[in-house]
C-alpha cells in the first residue's frame, strides 16, 4: 500500500500551519515548523502571489494530509458527502473524523493519527467486542472501541491516555480512560472540528 515515508514536519512547512501530524511534539519547541515557519526548499521563504486554484489547492492538501489518506481515497470521500444530505463540505469533514483510525487518536489511544493508524492494523482494538484492523472502517452512534485486554500494558497507549488529559475529548465522544475503552455518542457536528479548515475551498476545486 502506497504512503508517505518522507519527513512529516516537511508537511506542516509546505502547508504554512501545524497539522499536528507528530501528536504531542508539535506542542513542545522541537516542533521543525516553530523553527522554520517556512516552506521547505531553497525558495521556501519567497513571497509568491497564489491563484484561486493554488488556493483551493493547498487547502485540499492540507485536510489529506492532516487526516493521513491518499489522494483516491480523499476523492472517494467526497463523492460519497457530495451524494449525502446537507452541506457536502461538512459532510466531507464528518466522514473523515468518523475513521476509526481518527477516532482511535480523539479518544486518547494513540499519541497521532499515525501511531492510531498502526494500532488499529495490529488489532489492537475491537469495536462493540469484535476485533478490528482497518483503519478506514467508519464508527457510528453507539459504537464502543476498546483496546484488547492484551494489549492495555503498551506504552504508547498508556502515554497517549496522559496526553488526552491536557488536550481533552470532543463532545461526540465519552472516554474511559480507566477501563481503556471510549463510545461514539454522536456524529460529530462542524462545530466539534476546531482546525481552522475552508472546506468549501475543497468543493469549489472538486466542483471544477
Amino acid at each position: 500500500m502506497a504512503r508517505y515515508t518522507k519527513a512529516k514536519c516537511r508537511l506542516c512547512r509546505r502547508e504554512g500551519e501545524k497539522l499536528f501530524i507528530k501528536g504531542d511534539r508539535c506542542f513542545t519547541d522541537k516542533c521543525s515548523y516553530e523553527r522554520r515557519p517556512y516552506a521547505p526548499g531553497i525558495a521556501g521563504r519567497m513571497r509568491k502571489k497564489m491563484s484561486d486554484y493554488a488556493i483551493q489547492l493547498r487547502e485540499k492538501q492540507k485536510v489529506r494530509r492532516m487526516y493521513g489518506v491518499l489522494e483516491g481515497q480523499f476523492r472517494s470521500y467526497f463523492k460519497r458527502a457530495d451524494g449525502m444530505k446537507g452541506v457536502t463540505g461538512a459532510n466531507l469533514l464528518m466522514l473523515l473524523e468518523t475513521r476509526l483510525d481518527n477516532t482511535v487518536y480523539r479518544l486518547g489511544f494513540a499519541n497521532s493519527r499515525d501511531q492510531a493508524r498502526q494500532l488499529v492494523r495490529h488489532g489492537i482494538f475491537t469495536k462493540n467486542g469484535r476485533r478490528v484492523n482497518v483503519p478506514s472502517m467508519q464508527v457510528k452512534p453507539g459504537d464502543v472501541i476498546e483496546v484488547r485486554e492484551e494489549s492495555r500494558k503498551i506504552p504508547v497507549i498508556t502515554e497517549a491516555q496522559e496526553v488526552i488529559a491536557r488536550r481533552g475529548c470532543p463532545e461526540w465522544l465519552e472516554a474511559d480512560g480507566a477501563n481503556f475503552k471510549g463510545e461514539v455518542k454522536a456524529m460529530p457536528t462542524r462545530e466539534d472540528i476546531q482546525f481552522p479548515i475552508n472546506e468549501q475551498l475543497i468543493v469549489e476545486l472538486y466542483s471544477k
